[in-house]
């Protein structure tokens, strides 16, 4: 096709459009998805075979240049991977906008031989006399009408022509400008683009070489989002989505994980070996986009994303789950959807929420992403295969000052969780292959208040069986019948110096306040200023509690509050640690592996 000076005049004409053979536009796609599916297919080999045989079967030095060299090999494969796709996309694209305006042209140059008008080669249309002249009756002398490719912007002048045939030749005069405008556009837009997708030089793929790709990207999303975008069904439920995926070719699933990993990635119902293969494509780019920042959010989260980038690439070892990555993104505090073990194919699923002051950051990468792999661990040791997943998608609420802010900060944060959970959830459940897969929701602190707002949605939490709380200051409901699974299907762990699990209820929160200003002592807060009697957490009745009505499994003591190290918390963040309180782990692992039957009891606070 012609170039275009800088968008704003055009060469093309109607019979270079016409003449545009759109299936060589596709043939050239075809190819660079074909150099984009064997890259994949060896970054596959290197990371999938290549890898792992090496780590497990050598040692050394001289293994270690060559594990390092392997790694960079499979990161070169993963650019050309992504560049080559979107290539294709681009091509394919390109081919979508300009048929579209030959399918306009050739509309326009049909009703021009159909009323036998004349379209010239500067796409002027010429039309014979018609009608008749009010004094002498004759017929109106004919005419050429010029076309405007946006009429809609063109002032009326008030004046009709006579002849019945000027209109309509203008109409078709303005139909073949568009075409040729709109198709003159789409070529300078896509020249630009396709000008853009060149790999730097050298063998190595830098973070510098990934920002660029992220903006690769970004355009290629940008002008494709006709093409593609439009069609991705964000509104429709998780079994409609995998539907939707079931539908499309083989190409067509190419074509949205190399211009939309971030939307496939995080889309629920999809299954979980496409979800993982679109998001650690997006991890690269989202990397690439963070590196290009200079403010502290982007580098706490771009230190996290290299944090699972590296376990990532770790692989797996022996008897240990493998990782696949459900969910990222860099939006509002971050975020990151990590299984251990695959939630399509394991016959028992938890999802493990955790609390307040979670965000993407290296906390989480390291701590809360271990926690579902011990369990997992843990759980695979019962029988049947479990895949635990961390989640973390939504934002949850970050330290606020006050506890009146703190009450509700928290409360909005859990419905907006709580919906987004149970959607996550309900995708899990359509896309898991067994029967009747075994499914538990895990809350942790705070979590375990955004687990119960999911519940509380009509139908509760899709597929799930048995709830867990550990650590809780209340789950929003005050009885365990109210979560959807029935109370002996719901089971609390509560550390007996877990200051959290023992947060006084609002009305004693209050005299808690006055105590530290002079006013009477609260009689329950805190270790021994407890009113024994009082059953009421933070956000609702104490899930340890008798009255809650749930099963209180048995873990750790955990440290008290104050000892000889001075101030700590630790014993509410020790339920998931099994080098610290492995009765703990333990009872959770029988719980999400179906034998809930089996775990260690003590009785309500």
């Amino acid at each position: 096709m012609s170039g275009r000076g800088g968008g704003t005049g055009s060469a093309l004409t109607w019979a270079a459009l016409r003449e545009v053979k759109c299936t060589e536009l596709e043939e050239a796609a075809d190819g660079w998805g074909r150099v984009s599916n064997r890259a994949d297919a060896a970054r596959d080999r290197v990371e999938g075979r290549l890898l792992p045989g090496l780590r497990e079967t050598q040692k050394g030095e001289a293994v270690d240049a060559a594990v390092r060299r392997l790694r960079r090999l499979g990161t070169n494969f993963q650019y050309i991977y992504t560049e080559c796709g979107l290539l294709r996309t681009t091509l394919n694209s390109l081919a979508h906008e300009i048929r579209a305006q030959q399918r306009a042209l050739q509309d326009a140059l049909d009703d021009a031989g159909a009323l036998r008008f004349t379209v010239h080669a500067d796409g002027s249309v010429t039309y014979p006399a018609a009608g008749e002249g009010l004094v002498d009756g004759k017929p109106l002398p004919g005419g050429t009408a010029s076309g405007v490719p946006n009429p809609g912007m063109v002032t009326p002048s008030g004046l009709v022509a006579p002849n019945p045939n000027a209109g309509k030749a203008q109409d078709i005069a303005d139909r073949v400008a568009q075409a040729v405008r709109t198709a003159a556009d789409a070529d300078w837009r896509y020249a630009r683009i396709l000008r853009s997708l060149k790999a730097q030089e050298g063998l190595g793929v830098s973070t510098a070489t990934w920002t660029d790709a992220a903006s690769d990207a970004a355009a290629v999303r940008q002008a494709a989002r006709d093409y593609l975008k439009d069609a991705i069904p964000y509104d429709a439920s998780p079994a409609e989505r995998k539907t939707w995926w079931a539908g499309l070719t083989d190409e067509q699933r190419e074509e949205y994980l190399a211009v939309y990993p971030d939307r496939i990635g995080n889309l629920d119902g999809i299954p979980a070996l496409v979800r993982d293969a679109a998001n650690r494509d997006n991890l690269q780019l989202l990397i690439g986009k963070l590196e290009g920042l200079n403010d502290d959010d982007a580098a706490t989260k771009l230190a996290a994303l290299r944090e699972i980038d590296r376990q990532l690439r770790a692989g797996t070892k022996p008897g240990e789950p493998s990782m696949y990555l459900l969910g990222i993104g860099d939006q509002g505090n971050g975020r990151a959807i990590v299984s251990y073990g695959n939630p399509d194919t394991s016959r028992n699923v938890a999802a493990y929420v955790p609390g307040l002051n979670t965000s993407l950051d290296m906390g989480f990468a390291e701590g809360d992403l271990k926690r579902a792999r011990d369990l997992s661990i843990s759980t695979n040791r019962h029988g049947s295969p479990a895949a635990v997943i961390t989640w973390l998608g939504y934002d949850a609420p970050q330290s606020p000052d006050g506890l009146g802010t703190l009450d509700v900060a928290m409360k909005g944060r859990a419905e907006e969780g709580g919906a987004a959970f149970r959607e996550f959830m309900n995708g899990i459940e359509v896309v898991n292959e067994n029967e009747n897969p075994h499914m538990t929701a895990i809350g942790h602190s705070y979590g375990s208040r955004t687990v119960g707002a999911a519940t509380q949605h009509p139908g509760g939490i899709p597929g799930v069986d048995d709830i867990v709380f550990v650590g809780s200051p209340g789950v929003g409901v005050d009885r365990a019948e109210d979560l959807g699974v029935g109370n002996d299907h719901v089971f609390v762990g509560a550390a007996a110096n877990d200051v959290v699990t023992q947060l006084p209820s609002r009305s004693e929160s209050a005299v808690a306040v006055q105590m530290l200003f002079g006013g009477p002592a609260p009689a329950r807060a805190f270790g021994g200023l407890v009113d024994r009697d009082d059953d009421d957490a933070w956000f609702g009745k104490d899930p340890s509690s008798e009255a809650f009505g749930a099963t209180r499994f048995k873990v750790g003591d955990g440290p008290p509050l104050i000892g000889g190290g001075g101030l700590t918390t630790d014993a509410h963040s020790e339920y998931f640690d099994p080098a610290v309180d492995k009765t703990s782990v333990e009872n959770m692992a029988l719980i999400v592996a179906g034998h809930s039957r089996n775990i260690k009891t003590e009785g309500p606070r």
